[in-house]
This record gives structure tokens, sequence and C-alpha cells, in this order.
């Protein structure tokens, strides 16, 4: 997968997450919920950005260290939102639930990948 790809699936998953925000019932739960989702579930893409950017390679892998986080957080906000059954669209936070351990396992992968070729070059 090129950076492009894995690009365009966090931007694909941030908008999910929009859509699903958007077609919230207007509970008290479920807007503290969609409140925390949105800034979780957004900031993956524009850190991703960020990382592409990173001033160093154990700036790019702490770049990467956050995504993972506000993935796990989106996570398990979505684990809420869908256990609580206060959303009407079950298929939609399913389908969130999947992209979003699709990535968490992509970027686990890569911290992996990228902490051993931090080593490997400082002792080359």
């Amino acid at each position: 997968m090129n950076k492009y790809d894995l690009e365009e699936r966090l931007i694909n998953f941030s908008v999910l997450i929009i859509e699903i925000v958007n077609n919230a019932p207007k509970t008290l739960s479920a807007k503290t919920l969609s409140n925390q989702i949105i800034r979780s579930g957004i900031s993956v893409s524009l850190n991703y950005g960020e990382a592409q950017s990173a001033d160093s390679p154990k700036d790019f892998v702490h770049k990467l260290k956050i995504i993972l986080k506000e993935l796990r957080e989106s996570h398990i906000n979505l684990k809420i939102t869908q256990r609580s059954n206060s959303y009407n669209n079950e298929e939609l936070i399913s389908k969130a639930l999947i992209k979003c351990n699709e990535l968490i396992s992509i970027f686990v992968k890569s911290v992996k990948t990228s902490q051993l070729n931090q080593i490997k070059n400082r002792k080359s």
C-alpha cells in the first residue's frame, strides 16, 4: 500500500465519522459521544498529513503513535455507541468499526516497522 492509498483510507474513515455524527440522535449521550468522536475521527487524517512532513524519523514515529491513539479512542467510542443502542444505523457503526480495526492494524505494523528501521539505521 502506498502513502496515497493510506491517506485516502484515512480520509474515507474521517468522512464516515462525519456521516455518523451528522446522523446521531439529539440525546445528551449521543451529543457527548459525537463531540468526542468527531475530534478523534477527523484528527487521524490531519495527523497523517503532519506525519508526512515529520522533522526526523523519531518525529515520524511519534506522529504515527498519535494517529494510533486517536484510532483506538475512536474505536472505543464506536463500541460504546453501538452497545448503547441509541443510534439508528447499526450498519454504519459496524462499517466504521471494521474500518477502524483495519487502520489500527496498519498503524501498529507501521510503528513497529519504523522503529525497526530506526534501529537498523543507528547500527549502520
